[in-house]
């Protein structure tokens, strides 16, 4: 909701979504507060020190930042538009006054064709190997679909421009007569303000990472572990590296974490 001429913006969520458009607005000179209840930027991904490192490079970029808040509403005044916020803390309350609101909440599957017509769904629309649903003449992909990751030895849902497409091409060919298994591991990227990053895989904060930096929070790569084998990667300023990263995770190691170290060149 935004009338023309606006300046002021909120970001509800410090995630993909969030981090990403935040910069954008910035960058086109628009006054931007971001709220979310986790402690840092890209919590849910990034180690705790890179989230933290996130909160004071937006900061010093002139973003507000509003960690360990949520907002409990959202009302109209005029023209412009209050949100209601609340510490999780203190429980102590503010209310904020801006010119246009973007909610990255992260979505849920629009499963409600696919439960009309029968199928299988599960955190998603259910596919075989080939992307075959429970329905031997319907096919399914993209955002929606819940696979097999054989490289990860579990089943995911990923919503993300590179699987999209991958996945796309794929259940067409499967449609065609295609018998090739889809298993592409997919990557998925952002800008955020000078910096920007490349992910293969896992990435998940609670997982232990392994952090290889040529400059501390400007360039390197984190590994993520699940065991002793590498099941995420994050390619922080560091490009052109995404099948690098595919080739290790499909590596069944073990790994110690200073075998990590200059496996990816930076």
């Amino acid at each position: 909701m935004t009338e023309q001429g606006a300046r002021r913006f909120a970001l509800i969520g410090g995630g993909f979504i969030g981090s990403e458009i935040a910069a954008a607005l910035c960058m086109n000179k628009m006054e931007v507060v971001m709220i979310f209840p986790e402690t840092g930027i890209g919590a849910r991904l990034f180690p705790d020190d890179l989230a933290g490192f996130l909160n004071k490079f937006y900061t010093d970029k002139g973003v507000e930042v509003l960690s360990g808040e949520t907002v409990t509403a959202l009302l109209a005044r005029g023209s412009q538009l209050a949100l209601k916020a609340q510490n999780l803390k203190t429980r102590q309350e503010r209310e904020i006054i801006v010119d246009g609101v973007v909610a990255g909440l992260g979505i849920e599957p629009n499963a409600e064709l696919a439960t009309a017509a029968g199928l299988h769904v599960e955190n998603g629309v259910v596919v075989g190997e080939v992307l075959r649903t429970s329905d031997p003449n319907i096919f399914a992909s993209g955002d929606v679909a819940n696979f097999n990751s054989p490289t990860l030895g579990k089943r995911l849902r990923v919503e993300h421009e590179d699987n999209a497409n991958t996945m796309g091409r794929a259940a067409g060919r499967a449609m065609a007569g295609d018998s090739k298994p889809y298993q592409h591991l997919s990557l998925f990227y952002s800008d955020l303000f000078e910096l920007g990053y490349e992910a293969v895989g896992e990435l998940d904060s609670r997982l232990k990472t392994v952090a290889d930096w040529k400059d501390p929070y400007r360039q390197g790569v984190i590994y993520y572990l699940q065991g002793n084998r590498v099941c995420g990667v994050l390619l922080w300023n560091v490009w052109e590296k995404a099948d690098v990263a595919r080739k290790l995770i499909a590596e069944p190691g073990p790994f110690k974490p200073d075998d990590l170290k200059g496996s990816i060149a930076v």
